[in-house]
């Protein structure tokens, strides 16, 4: 077994970590609903002490994931997420991005994070689609800001939203938006996704127009867009769409998807890996590189052939390790503030984007997965 191949937990328990578990609130209500209780990952379980065990590889992790929690869950069924309506099970045993995410009391983390304050890069509470989403966030932030300057992002459900809303969250101290767009085409948007119930809110143009409204409220560099890579799009719709909202001062966070078992889109197969890490270093090129769409190559099927930029800087940035790195909101110092540590793969599998700067090992690993010289020699 290879260092990208070994397991997240080394051991995972199921209880809060020992002299920690006396400070747990007894439970507010019998579900442990959202605002006075929150989901929150594995990763975050072990940095705030809630879990023992340990990552395979030994780095710095401090960025905080929250889910809000209902029993009716979330009203949107989007084929390729674990909270769809669709998915068998109850809301609060449904995993997200295929890892755990133990329910822990507001208040109580709120304490944690203040306790490990230096610790901690960035905080992101991240909402579904649920009447009740927008006060219990706004509630959510304003308990985080008022004990910690740790910077906060919220992951919106656009259909809860509108602009003065999102002014409301600027306000409670909120400094980052974030999307889950996902679909790189309006045409994949709407082939994945079904409204909730009672009507309105999943439409791409109503996403683009909260996606337009937050960058007027925020400003440069304050939204992020979310896209997913293998849920039926080309290479070139994604490049298209880092493109356009690189000139928006908009950042793209991307994800590989990662099939949740029984979920609508739970046999899908995943992106194979050399089209996965091409598409990290392209974008990388575009965005950081400043390579122009139009030097980037595609096929007649969107599929990409050969990069733009030319092999040395194409060369030097696979050395460098930071295509490879998870996109994230960054901390207040400007360096990666949320690492998501297997967000886009199982702990069994290879790295799909390092929580770290990859090195040594890694780089070579990046270059078996990329088959570069197949791309430059078009």
């Amino acid at each position: 077994m290879t260092l990208r191949e070994l397991p997240v937990l080394s051991p995972a328990t199921p209880h809060v970590h020992g002299s920690e578990a006396h400070g747990v609130p007894a439970p507010l209500d019998p579900f442990q609903a959202s605002p006075d209780f929150v989901r929150i990952s594995m990763a975050s379980a072990l940095a705030l002490r809630y879990r023992s065990g340990k990552f395979a590889r030994d780095f710095a992790f401090g960025g905080i994931n929250l889910l809000l929690n209902y029993e009716d869950g979330c009203r949107s069924d989007c084929g390729y997420c674990g909270l769809g309506r669709s998915r068998p099970g109850d809301y609060d045993e449904k995993s997200f991005i295929r890892v755990e995410w133990p329910i822990v009391p507001t208040d109580d983390l709120v304490d944690r994070v203040v306790r490990y304050e230096e610790q901690m890069t960035r905080l992101c509470i991240s909402m579904v689609t649920n009447k009740r989403s927008y006060p219990d966030t706004l509630d959510i932030s304003k308990r985080i800001t008022a004990r910690t300057g740790v910077p906060l992002s919220v992951l919106v459900a656009p259909p809860t939203l509108n602009e003065d809303r999102l002014v409301a969250l600027r306000d409670a101290g909120v400094d980052m938006i974030g999307f889950g767009l996902d679909a790189a085409t309006e045409d994949v948007f709407v082939r994945h996704r079904k409204d909730v119930p009672a009507g309105g809110g999943l439409k791409w143009d109503q996403y683009w127009r909260l996606i337009h409204a937050a960058r007027r409220v925020y400003g440069p560099w304050k939204i992020n867009c979310h896209t997913l890579v293998g849920i039926g799009e080309t290479d070139l719709d994604l490049m298209r769409i880092f493109d356009d909202l690189k000139r928006e001062q908009i950042f793209s966070y991307l994800f590989c998807f990662n099939p949740e078992p029984d979920s609508r889109m739970g046999e899908w197969p995943k992106s194979p890996l050399v089209r996965w890490r091409r598409i990290q270093l392209a974008k990388w090129l575009l965005e950081e590189n400043d390579v122009a769409l139009s030097e980037f190559r595609f096929d007649s099927d969107g599929a990409l052939v050969g990069l733009g930029g030319g092999v040395e800087l194409a060369s030097a940035a696979v050395e460098s390790g930071m295509p490879f790195m998870t996109n994230g909101c960054p901390s207040a110092g400007g360096t990666p503030g949320c690492s998501r540590p297997y967000g886009s793969y199982r702990p069994s599998e290879p790295f799909r984007d390092f929580p770290f700067q990859p090195v040594g090992v890694d780089i070579e690993g990046i270059w078996d997965d990329l088959r570069l010289d197949e791309l430059t020699a078009q």
